[in-house]
């Protein structure tokens, strides 16, 4: 793809602190240049914690650019959540995808190449990546 048609980058968490929180140190890694469009789909509609689809779709909306959503969340019913969205085929954006990383790392990699003009599997691939970083 390229700078001017993104990939959309979702990230969802059970608490829209926890995700409002990895987007924009996210976005603050990514560095002063394009960034690709982020949007957090934390907690539930009411506020507690929790994953709503409501919120997950809207999101995914929100940062569609023809060029794919990359989807990458927090913890199990988050991944349920997601799941029954794409198997429903019809509430999220064509090329939508459930990347399986490390949602913090992940988060700041896939934003980064998609930032960088990477296509889907590119951003899949960075955030997959991260499952290798080590810390000691």
């Amino acid at each position: 793809m390229s700078l001017e048609n993104p990939v959309g980058i979702v990230l969802v968490s059970h608490s829209a602190a926890v995700a409002e929180a990895v987007v924009e140190l996210a976005l603050g890694l990514a560095g002063g240049g394009a960034t690709a469009p982020v949007a957090a789909a934390g907690g539930t509609p009411d506020g507690g914690l929790g994953t709503s689809s409501e919120l997950v779709a809207a999101a995914a909306a929100r940062v569609d650019r023809g060029a794919g959503v990359a989807i990458l969340v927090d913890l199990g019913s988050a991944v349920l959540t997601v799941k029954a969205l794409l198997a429903d085929g019809d509430e999220l954006p064509a090329g939508t995808r459930l990347i399986d990383a490390p949602f913090v790392e992940g988060a700041v990699a896939a934003t980064v190449t998609a930032g960088a003009g990477g296509d889907l599997d590119a951003v899949e691939a960075a955030a997959v990546e991260a499952y290798q970083y080590r810390k000691v």
